[in-house]
């Protein structure tokens, strides 16, 4: 009885890794293309190897627009935000790069606005990644980086794809890109 149990949990367990693999699968090949500016990043970390610590511009403008709360903190009181998940709408330009518009309040969406979704954690606001890994040895090659792309399904689902520098090049290994 109990190899049968674990048989079923092992096959439920693999069907749900496999449709949510599906599922960025489907958000790569039919996600809208968005970039999102970067704000300053550091390339290096000893522990994990290689990879650029992400925040983008558009947290600024979100960082002010969301309600705060009073926290008690280790030294007296502190504005923060407090824990949730949103979404925002943001303006796309013609080349698909996104400034914020507004919070989501309820209103259709313009042709050139869609949804992206954000969460807190700790008072921190995070845009589907914080961390973009690269091959260790290959900094270098994202120096210039200046934005992420993104694709973005309609509900506002977001997979970080490649980073781009000023110019909207792709940036990589060469051959790579």
């Amino acid at each position: 009885m109990r190899g049968r149990i674990a048989l079923v949990a092992g096959i439920i367990v693999l069907l749900l890794v496999n449709w949510s693999i599906l599922g960025k699968e489907r958000l790569l090949s039919e996600g809208k293309i968005v970039y999102l500016h970067l704000a300053p990043v550091d390339p290096r970390s000893l522990m994990q190897g290689d990879y650029m610590a992400l925040r983008f511009a558009i947290e600024n403008d979100l960082y002010k627009a969301l309600p705060k709360v009073e926290q008690k903190r280790y030294r007296g009181w502190r504005r923060n935000l407090e824990n949730s998940d949103g979404r925002v709408v943001v303006k796309l330009d013609d080349k698909g790069i996104a400034t914020f518009s507004r919070l989501e309040d309820g209103q259709p969406l313009a042709n050139d606005e869609i949804y992206m979704r954000y969460r807190i954690r700790d008072g921190a606001l995070k845009f589907a990644t914080n961390a973009y890994f690269f091959q260790e040895g290959h900094a270098k090659d994202y120096t210039t980086a200046q934005y992420g792309q993104f694709r973005v399904d309609k509900n506002g689902e977001l997979l970080l794809t490649a980073m781009y520098d000023k110019d909207l090049i792709k940036l990589g290994p060469p051959g790579q890109n």
